[in-house]
């Protein structure tokens, strides 16, 4: 027989019994209620109930209840979860009432159904948590566990076990070959926790006084490491290695597999499956709602257009969008000319070629409205790094370090970086910097509330701007 191995995720089979509950939680309480209250369930609680379902799990999936689940307190999941289920309360109480179906169903059944099942989702985890710790023994829970390895990444990982009180691990201490002039620390500078050589944490381990055993070597010491591995491999403690990815500044990292070897991206787009889906539905929606809005506004900007300045209303111009592929953004027209070439010049304080209306349009950003019909057609999103010309990206690709890594994600109307005071003009290279670093720091930390928060500050910050010529 052939033994493949195969990286597992720790949270794989816990994520799975927690949606088995919740959702067995979330049908059997409403039919319950119905079938002892109105002594039946009809069909219309049975479209509630997978109404529910769907919404619960659309929810808690954008809220990350699923994610980390033995790596979050408890309380903050409590807390996701109430939230959750408040959302799809509403959502469901929202569709009855402009569907004009709520005489359909009975008052007391909804109330006990809406009310009793955050509550019993909250205690049957904490009542897991609880069984958990009691079918372990005393010699594993709390869990003593070693760090081996003095380094940057070892200290790192004590701080974040002492810290972590919810994680029920026992720290008793790093340990190291390597002397104090090989570690650059001195008598004061070396950590309470360190203990001494890597001998005595094996020693430990096989007098089964420890339970865990972490890793913390630099990754290029691979041959060290596994030398280690196996020392602890003559007795019953559960070994970690914890490799330094973050050399590496990674953004949006994530496991994979080739075939059966795992894989880590380094650098990747936050947009993969169920959250890619959330992102164009959140963005086929705003852009929407918002051009019906602002319809009789594009109308008299394009009249305006017209009428003061010879020329289209709608200006193209070539721009990079997802991974880097060549879009065409549009705007209305702002100049006297339409650079759109190898060289493109950035506008500037008094810039001779901005029109009187078009000087208005930029300031206020009323010139970028069109590129509501590029979101609707999938080249851009509504949140995201703004695009720059072609010519700009050639420029800055060779004198900023990652700065093409804003192109994993599609180019926005408003940003991260917008918002914060990075828009318009950048006469330096400092600016442009800054800019980059905001659109990364957006792509490595997005989700739907960041985005609805760019979005109401651009209403206050993001549309008039100085730096907008």
């Amino acid at each position: 027989m052939l033994y493949i191995d195969r990286i597992k995720n720790h949270d794989d089979d816990s994520t799975s019994v927690y949606r088995i509950l919740d959702i067995t939680v979330i049908l059997s309480i409403l039919f319950v209620a119905s079938y002892f209250y109105l002594g039946n369930v009809t069909i219309e609680y049975l479209y509630a109930a997978v109404s529910a379902v769907v919404l619960f799990t659309v929810t808690t999936e954008i809220l990350g209840v699923y994610r980390a689940i033995h790596r979050t307190p408890l309380n903050e999941k409590m807390v996701l979860i109430f939230v959750s289920w408040f959302i799809c309360v509403s959502l469901l109480l929202s569709a009855a009432f402009a569907l004009k179906s709520t005489e359909f169903y009975s008052r007391v059944v909804i109330s006990w159904w809406f009310s009793t099942v955050p509550v019993v989702l909250v205690v049957a985890r904490w009542s897991f948590k609880k069984l958990s710790s009691f079918t372990i023994s005393d010699s594993g829970y709390k869990q003593k566990t070693v760090i081996i390895g003095a380094t940057p990444t070892g200290l790192k990982l004590a701080e974040e076990i002492i810290k972590h009180k919810h994680l029920d691990l026992d720290l008793v201490g790093l340990y190291d070959d390597r002397t104090l002039e090989r570690l650059e620390l001195s008598d004061d500078e070396l950590p309470t926790e360190y203990k001494g050589t890597i001998e005595e944490a094996c020693k430990l381990a096989k007098s089964s006084s420890i339970k865990n055993v972490y890793i913390a070597l630099p990754l290029e010491a691979t041959q060290r490491t596994k030398q280690i591995v196996n020392s602890f491999a003559d007795s019953t403690a559960r070994v970690f290695i914890v490799p330094n990815f973050h050399v590496y500044d990674l953004m949006q990292a994530r496991w994979g597999y080739l075939g059966t070897l795992p894989t880590l991206s380094v650098h990747d787009s936050p947009f993969y499956g169920f959250s890619q889906f959330v992102k164009r539905a959140e963005d086929i929606v705003l852009a929407t709602i918002i051009l019906l809005l602002i319809s009789p506004v594009l109308l008299a900007v394009a009249i305006g257009v017209k009428a003061t300045s010879p020329g289209p209303v709608l200006f193209k111009q070539k721009r990079y969008g997802l991974d880097g592929r060549p879009i065409s953004v549009w705007k209305f027209r702002s100049m006297t000319t339409q650079d759109n070439g190898d060289v493109v010049k950035q506008a500037t304080k008094n810039d001779p070629r901005v029109t009187k209306l078009g000087a208005v349009l930029r300031r206020t950003s009323l010139d970028e409205l069109p590129q509501f019909f590029n979101v609707l057609t999938g080249q851009m999103s509504v949140v995201g790094p703004r695009p720059h010309a072609v010519a700009h990206n050639e420029k800055y690709r060779t004198l900023i370090e990652r700065y093409m890594l804003r192109h994993h994600v599609k180019p926005g109307i408003t940003g991260w970086a917008q918002i914060n005071g990075y828009r318009g003009e950048t006469d330096t290279l400092d600016k442009m910097e800054k800019r980059i670093e905001y659109d990364l720091a957006y792509i490595k930390s997005w989700s739907v509330w960041l985005d609805l928060k760019i979005i109401f500050l651009t209403v206050f910050k993001g549309f008039v701007n100085k730096a907008a010529y």
